[in-house]
Order: C-alpha cells, then structure tokens, then sequence
C-alpha cells in the first residue's frame, strides 16, 4: 500500500477522523481493531466529543504506539488562539491522550482575536521543549500558510475540500509544490450522477469512489474519514487500490 511520510512516520494515506468517538468501550475498542486494520494516522482534537475522543485514543493505544501517528488540534474558538488559552489545551490533550509528546499538533483555526503569529509562538514553544514534535494548521489560505511557515515548519494544512467542494484548489496546489500535507476535512461531502455511476462501474460504495478521486487529486491528499463501523473502515483503506475517472 502506497505511503505518504507525515510528521516523521510513514502512514497510509487513509488514516481516521474521530469526531464522533466517546470513551465507550465499544469505541475504544474500534480504535484499537482500526489500527489492526492498518490504520496508521489517527486525527482528534481537544474540542471532539468533549474531549472523550483523546481519551478513548489515549486508552485505546496504551502499548501499541511504534509507528502510529496520533494528530490532535487546539484553538477552534474565538479568543482560544491566546498563548495561555493553548498553552492550557495543549497539557490537556497531552494528559488526555497519555504521552509525552504530540506527534501532529494543528492549530485547529486561525484566531480572529489573535495573530497568527502570537498562536503558533506558542506551540513553537512547545515543539522546542519537545512536547510537540510537527506542526500544522487548518481551515487557512495560502497566504496564512505562508505566514505561519515564517514562525514554524508547518508540516500539514486541514482544509474543507471534497468532490463537491473544491474551493482549496490553489491551496492544494500549493502543498504538492511545497510537500505539505493536505489533510481534508469532511472528504466525504457532497456527490451526484457522476459518483454514482462511478460506484455503479467499479462495484464499491459512493463514499469510497470520494475517497479515490482524492487521493487521485493530488499525493499529498491524506483524507481522515471518520467511521466506527470497521466494516466501513476496511472498504475506506481499499480506496488507494481504485481509479474513479473523471469526476
């Protein structure tokens, strides 16, 4: 299976979103079947489900981290991007998610209180204390990305983008020339005839012909569907095995 080396690990390029995931047994336990799956890039945040995403993560991994990449976020909100406001999601999500260093941290927005610059100084302070190890961001332009690449190395971008909303073309763009991961959020979205048909050909469900026109789009695309169905999960990771056609 093809690979795309993020943050210092090389994954799949099918990894899981988990903003629907609780401490439920049941989803600790998908977790922990997703990763026996082959699943190797696990996406959360510090605001998903209330923080029960990182702790089902945290408990769910508990020895079996070698070459598992686990990404989380902090600062969606209005005045969050302020230092000490991350700061104190930072140390939660380290607690939460029971380890010593976040292999992938996103400042998960742009904060409209806040310079862009002011937020990542912050996790750039973390990364120098080796309490986060990449950097990313989301939801941003190209101009934002150029930005913040001037106060921190910014390893990959989490932008809304899918078959049916393609309004981050040049921000895709943007990343294959430069070797930024692009992250889509909501890969999924949208459809319509030509999808279908798509599905109807190669005998597989619309939401995995989404998933190949992404990955077709670019090779630096690494969608993060979320499930916790791991009979979804499987026919997600068989997505890089199929060419959708135009779309």
């Amino acid at each position: 299976m093809a690979t795309f080396r993020l943050a210092g690990v090389d994954v799949p390029r099918i990894g899981l979103g988990t903003n629907r995931l609780t401490t439920a047994p049941e989803h600790v336990e998908f977790v922990r079947e997703a990763v026996a799956a082959g699943v190797r890039h696990i996406d959360s945040a510090h605001l998903y489900t209330g923080g029960d995403s990182e702790r089902a993560i945290g408990e769910a991994l508990r020895g079996i981290r070698e070459d598992l990449l686990v990404a989380t976020k902090g600062g969606y909100r209005a005045g969050e991007g302020r230092p000490e406001v991350l700061r104190g999601q930072i140390e939660q999500s380290l607690r939460s998610l029971r380890i010593d260093a976040i292999s992938l941290y996103y400042l998960h927005r742009v904060d409209p209180e806040t310079p862009v610059e002011e937020s990542l100084g912050e996790i750039k302070a973390h990364v120098e204390r080796g309490a986060i190890r990449h950097v990313g961001i989301s939801e941003v332009s190209v101009e934002q990305i150029e930005r913040a690449r001037v106060v921190v190395d910014i390893a990959a971008v989490q932008n809304r983008y899918n078959v049916a909303e393609r309004g981050h073309d040049g921000v895709v763009d943007f990343c294959e020339r430069e070797g930024i991961a692009f992250v889509p959020f909501f890969p999924l979205s949208g459809g319509g005839p030509e999808v279908a048909a798509a599905a109807r050909r190669l005998g597989v469900p619309e939401h995995v012909v989404k998933l190949a026109w992404l990955l077709r789009r670019s090779p630096v695309i690494l969608p993060i569907p979320g499930t916790l169905s791991i009979e979804h999960l499987r026919e997600n990771l068989a997505a890089p095995e199929l060419d959708p056609g135009a779309l």
